[in-house]
């Protein structure tokens, strides 16, 4: 049973059927497009943990699993837990990682490097501290992500408008305020896998940003490798494989997030166990080869995958966020010549017609470019000014 619905689900829900496993996909939108290829779709709020139980129980389901979707990951536990089904961890463990907060708390608790941060329930309590911080800030919900509800704060006056937009993404009325880090280089948000406890992936990407998107902090690109020194993922991938440890977590796929502070210190700011959205773990089997979505659905179920290893990269490639800096109507998608040689695979999710939006976070995507490029310089020219692709709206 897959908790979700959305886009990000298709490999998921592809790789169990060619296992032969019989897909459930549920949640409260029956038209959200994972629906459509799985073979039975339950309309159930996946929050409700004990209204997904009841489901897992009335379908006798061998595995349950939250892939990309955020929301269901503690639900999943909870059932996986309750069930005695094949797990990703304690449930303690998974309702830390999944809380900004007590994640922070757990991080600055065991000797993590960890900037300060703060949660609010109230909106008031969080505007009589606001001359207390040393800006810029970062203002976010505490339980959403995609970058939904996020706001860099540098200066007092903006605090009120930023918790506003917090709240409103929070499912449950929860906010944190942390130091901003600034980072030297990119920041990482990638994929990674445990194997009953132990990191057998543990990868580095290059996050990219667009500064003249609404939401400058929303993703719009991903390259491999990273832009950290040997030295920096070495000391990450050891802190990583200390909080899998001290969590007692198991068997997962990670999203893992990661950077490098202006004071030289590396931070891992967030490790969700789930897959991450933005087809992560597919861009590091096109990366690498390594197929950490099958071994992950086959432990779901409690059927043997095949050991997977850290592998190198093979080339240099990049993930591109199609996405509109403009409300409107689709009407094409252009790339220049002179880069379609680097264009592995294009997946476009709209067509002539359709009502894109000018992009606030990871929803308002409208596809995805796989590419590989030749070398360093050739991935970094071709990102550093995107101006070589347009949404065009009408």
């Amino acid at each position: 049973m897959l908790l979700g619905g959305i886009r990000y689900l298709l490999p998921v829900i592809d790789t169990a059927h060619k296992q032969g496993y019989y897909v459930i996909t549920c949640d409260y939108l029956p038209d959200n497009p994972a629906h459509k290829y799985s073979d039975e779709y339950v309309n159930v709020s996946i929050i409700d943990k004990e209204a997904v139980l009841q489901v897992a129980r009335e379908k006798k389901v061998d595995g349950i699993i939250s892939f990309g979707v955020d929301p269901g990951v503690v639900p999943a536990a909870y059932v996986q837990n309750v069930l005695g089904l094949p797990a990703i961890g304690p449930l303690e463990s998974v309702e830390i990682l999944q809380n900004k907060d007590r994640f922070r708390a757990f991080l600055r608790d065991n000797g993590f490097n960890v900037p300060t941060a703060r949660n609010y329930t109230k909106k008031e309590d969080a505007l009589k501290e606001k001359h207390l911080w040393k800006y810029p800030i970062i203002v976010k919900p505490t339980d959403s992500a995609g970058s939904k509800g996020v706001t860099k704060v540098t200066k007092p006056e903006e605090m009120e408008a930023a918790l506003d937009y917090a709240f409103d993404h929070s499912f449950s009325n929860h906010v944190i305020i942390e130091d901003f880090l600034e980072k030297v280089g990119c920041s990482s948000d990638t994929d990674c896998f445990s194997d009953n406890g132990k990191m057998k992936i543990v990868s580095f990407s290059a996050q990219r940003f667009d500064s003249k998107a609404n939401n400058p902090y929303a993703p719009v690109a991903y390259s491999w490798p990273s832009t950290f020194s040997l030295e920096q993922e070495a000391y990450l991938a050891s802190e990583i494989q200390r909080l899998i440890s001290l969590l007692g977590m198991k068997t997962s796929v990670y999203n893992v997030e990661t950077r490098i502070g202006t004071d030289g210190k590396p931070y891992i700011m967030e490790v969700t166990p789930r897959g991450g959205g933005n087809r992560l773990a597919e861009m590091l089997r096109y990366a690498t080869g390594v197929d950490m979505i099958t071994a992950y659905t086959r432990y779901s179920v409690g059927d043997d995958y095949e050991d997977i290893k850290q592998q190198p990269y093979k080339g240099h490639w990049a993930e591109i966020i199609l996405h509109s800096n403009e409300d409107g109507n689709f009407k094409e998608l252009v790339i220049a010549p002179e880069y379609l040689h680097n264009v592995i695979e294009r997946d476009l999710w709209v067509k002539a017609g359709d009502e894109v939006h000018a992009i606030k976070g990871a929803n308002d995507a409208v596809g995805t470019l796989v590419m590989k490029f030749e070398d360093k310089d050739a991935l970094e020219k071709a990102l550093a000014d995107q101006s070589w692709w347009k949404i065009v709206v009408e």
